[in-house]
């Protein structure tokens, strides 16, 4: 008890909880810029952390963290880009939801659904921290390739109204993964002798070409309405927040299932909220009566995209305060934080710094609810975007994305590639290919060809993926996913051709 009020004695002092506010006003703005993402944020945060008490430092990073994870919602919904890798999910249903109409609406159930996921992990993160670390410890290379084997199978789910193009689609973003350096014995493959592609693909480029670029050329299409002076979105502003909150608490199974998809998948180190977010939105599609409804502004959809992106918050700090091991780049920074200040990250932390991990706990909590009020309080603000005609917010984003890309490693190559990449998106978006898989494909690949060469460099015997207990279960998850999918797409087919043979009343 003792050291629960001591850290709760140096999170609410009036510095704390001012760099605190600043720090998560910080992070929603640079996750709402295409290309500046949570990783980039906290990276510029932790200099400024090092004159600062640990615990302070810490409290103002994971206020960053925590808005950065909420920012990124709201390119998604007014844009139809994803601000970070993990809002990837929340533009399938945010963006349709506020073309038509409801962008107060789309934001509100964004923000709230962060909020309670959050909230959820934490709560998780309190009391599960020491069994959920011991798990994601015990993961080889064999269930980390099975998992991400279970997690590719989504790509069946956002294929869109063509099976074969979205399946295209996912091959094209894992053919695209491999492109550059190999992660095993770093030889350049599949460059062609091109040395614009030496240094590979990066996922932001392709995120931000793919979704961003593709989206600001289809905007203007239309000469007339971009002459009009129309906005990209149009709607009320009036976000009615304590009515969106209800609405989202009247979803207690998709946001409590969403949340605890996050925390376990945040707790897998390398996984993170591009996966996690993709993951809680294909279970709370198969889940739903009306899967059909998804894609068109479902607020289910967004709903689960959110709650299980900012969950990952709260999961990636699980094996990291309960054994050491960083849960994603972020968490990485968090302890290289802490080590600036001569503490030791491991499985003693909790016994020797338990002020500091109570601390961290109430710090946590404190920045879910920043995170709230900054939003709340300035969403009328991110709303005015509804009234910024296309001809001045089309070419302000587009350089935005160009900025961004050439910032996260100061390469002009990677202009060239976005405008390439951004063309590509273009082409296949008017050929009616699902983008999502493309997206997929390129986070996945990495990690699961990364996984498999090293299960089978470990031990050749391809028959331990079948016989690990834990990977076993995964590739079996696979399978009955596949097969889901498949049983729903020909359901809803049948479906849509009685429909078209009905006569007409």
């Amino acid at each position: 008890m003792a050291d629960f009020l001591s850290g709760a004695a140096q999170i609410f002092t009036f510095t704390t909880l001012i760099f605190m506010l600043l720090g998560s006003i910080a992070g929603i703005v640079a996750a709402a810029v295409p290309g500046f993402t949570v990783t980039m944020a906290i990276i510029l945060t932790l200099p400024l952390t090092f004159s600062m008490e640990p615990l302070q430092g810490i409290a103002v990073m994971l206020s960053v963290y925590v808005g950065g994870y909420t920012g990124g919602l709201i390119s998604a919904a007014l844009l139809g880009i994803p601000g970070t890798p993990s809002s990837v999910a929340t533009t399938f249903d945010a963006f349709p939801m506020a073309r038509n109409g409801e962008p107060g609406r789309a934001l509100s159930l964004g923000v709230w659904a962060s909020f309670f996921g959050t909230i959820i992990s934490t709560i998780v993160l309190i009391f599960a921290a020491p069994p959920l670390a011991l798990f994601a410890v015990r993961l080889g290379p064999w269930e980390y390739f099975s998992l991400i084997v279970f997690a590719l199978t989504i790509v069946a789910s956002l294929v869109g109204s063509s099976v074969i193009r979205g399946m295209l689609a996912g091959l094209i973003g894992l053919a695209i993964s491999t492109v550059g350096t190999d992660p095993m014995l770093g030889r350049l493959r599949f460059d062609f002798g091109i040395e614009l592609l030496q240094t590979g693909l990066p996922f932001l480029v392709v995120l931000i070409g793919v979704f961003a670029i593709s989206q600001l050329v289809s905007e203007v299409e239309d000469a007339d309405s971009v002459r009009s002076g129309n906005a990209l979105v149009t709607g009320t502003v009036d976000f009615q927040t304590w009515k969106v909150m209800k609405e989202v608490l009247m979803r207690p199974v998709n946001l409590l299932r969403s949340s605890l998809v996050g925390v376990l998948i945040g707790a897998l180190p390398g996984a993170g909220g591009s996966i996690a977010n993709l993951v809680a939105y294909d279970q709370a599609k198969r889940a739903s009566k009306h899967p059909e409804n998804f894609g068109q502004g479902e607020p289910d959809g967004i709903v689960a995209s959110e709650a299980g992106n900012s969950a990952t918050a709260g999961g990636g700090l699980i094996p990291m305060i309960s054994l050491g091991i960083p849960g994603s780049a972020v968490d990485a920074i968090l302890m290289a934080s802490l080590m600036v200040h001569g503490i030791a990250i491991g499985p003693r932390l909790i016994l020797d710094h338990a002020d500091l991990v109570y601390g961290m706990f109430i710090a946590m909590v404190v920045s879910a609810f920043m995170m709230l009020f900054v939003s709340v309080c300035s969403m009328r603000l991110f709303l005015r975007v509804t009234e910024v005609p296309k001809w001045l917010i089309v070419p302000v984003v587009m350089t935005c994305c160009v900025v961004g890309t050439f910032a996260l490693n100061n390469r002009v190559t990677d202009l060239y590639l976005l405008i390439f990449i951004g063309i590509a998106g273009y082409a296949m978006r008017a050929l009616n290919y699902s983008l999502a898989p493309l997206v997929l494909g390129v986070i996945l690949g990495p990690i699961a060809e990364t996984n498999l060469r090293r299960a089978l460099m470990t031990d050749s015997d391809p028959s331990l993926f079948f016989t690990r207990p834990i990977s076993l279960i995964f590739l079996i998850a696979a399978l009955v996913s596949i097969v889901w999918a498949i049983r729903t797409h020909l359901k809803s087919r049948k479906t849509t051709e009685r429909e078209s043979d009905a006569p007409a009343s």
